[in-house]
C-alpha cells in the first residue's frame, strides 16, 4: 500500500531533480550546509541560518536541514556574516542533529 506524499516533501523532490538535471551544486540550488574542517582546529560553516548555542565547549548551528553541533575545548566563532562562521579552537567532534 503507497502511502501519498506531503506536498512539502513533493517540493523538495523536484528541487533535487531540478539541481541535478541543470548540473548545478545542491549548496547553490538547495541552500544545503557546506562544512570546511581544517584539521581539528578549525570548522568553516557555509548557508547556517542561526547560531543555536555558543559556549567555550559546544557551538551548535542551526541549518536548512537540520543542525550541526561541533563540541571541544576553548571554542570560539573566529567571525559570522549572514551565510558563513568560522569556529576556532581544539575541535573534538562534529556531530549532525
Amino acid at each position: 500500500m503507497a502511502f501519498p506524499m506531503s506536498r512539502e516533501y513533493e517540493k523538495e523532490i523536484l528541487k533535487h531533480k531540478m539541481a541535478e538535471a541543470a548540473n548545478l551544486p545542491k549548496d547553490l540550488a538547495l541552500g544545503l550546509p557546506v562544512v570546511h574542517v581544517t584539521g581539528r582546529s578549525e570548522a568553516c560553516v557555509e548557508n547556517y541560518r542561526g547560531i543555536l548555542e555558543y559556549t567555550d565547549s559546544l557551538v551548535r548551528v542551526q541549518t536548512k536541514c537540520g543542525q550541526i553541533r561541533f563540541t571541544g575545548k576553548h571554542l570560539q566563532i573566529e567571525y559570522y556574516m549572514n551565510d558563513e562562521m568560522k569556529i576556532t579552537g581544539r575541535i573534538t567532534a562534529m556531530e549532525y542533529v
